[in-house]
């Protein structure tokens, strides 16, 4: 933990105590990945359960003393995708190289690559945050993209 800065750690007390919904000073391990992308990590599901949250809510409770170097690992990982990785990965789609991809192929990425989402989610994410598609059924991935990681 000693590797966190004064500010972080005000930072991770801040967003630790916003999920201390009871005022207990502890937060359901369920939680911990909703609080390190708060602190701007991009933490995947299996780093995430690797680190000490949890698949289901009330499984375990943590302090900030336990989070902090949940937080100081996550920190550590270099691992974690950013805005400039995933639109490299999704510049593979952009046969024309023109800023657009087929919607549909937005779609079946998020289904079938990577930590795979549900199709529930995968409606929701598509719902919020892709524009409509133009006439050739594409869409600019660029303001999708800012969209999911807003």
């Amino acid at each position: 933990m000693s590797d966190l800065s004064k500010n972080d750690i005000e930072r991770a007390t801040f967003a630790f105590s916003i999920y201390d919904f009871d005022g207990s000073g502890k937060v359901d391990a369920f939680n911990v990945g909703d609080i390190l992308r708060a602190l701007n990590s991009n933490p995947t599901l299996a780093t995430i359960e690797k680190l000490g949250g949890t698949k289901k809510k009330g499984e375990k409770k943590l302090t900030i003393e336990e989070f902090l170097p949940i937080y100081s690992q996550c920190k550590k990982d270099k691992d974690q995708g950013g805005y400039e990785d995933f639109l490299e990965c999704l510049k593979l789609y952009d046969k024309a190289e023109n800023g657009l991809m087929l919607g549909a192929e937005l779609t079946h990425t998020l289904l079938a690559l990577g930590e795979k989402l549900e199709e529930k989610e995968v409606n929701e994410i598509v719902k919020d945050c892709m524009e409509p598609e133009d006439e050739d059924g594409m869409i600019p991935y660029a303001s999708f993209l800012k969209k999911v990681m807003a």
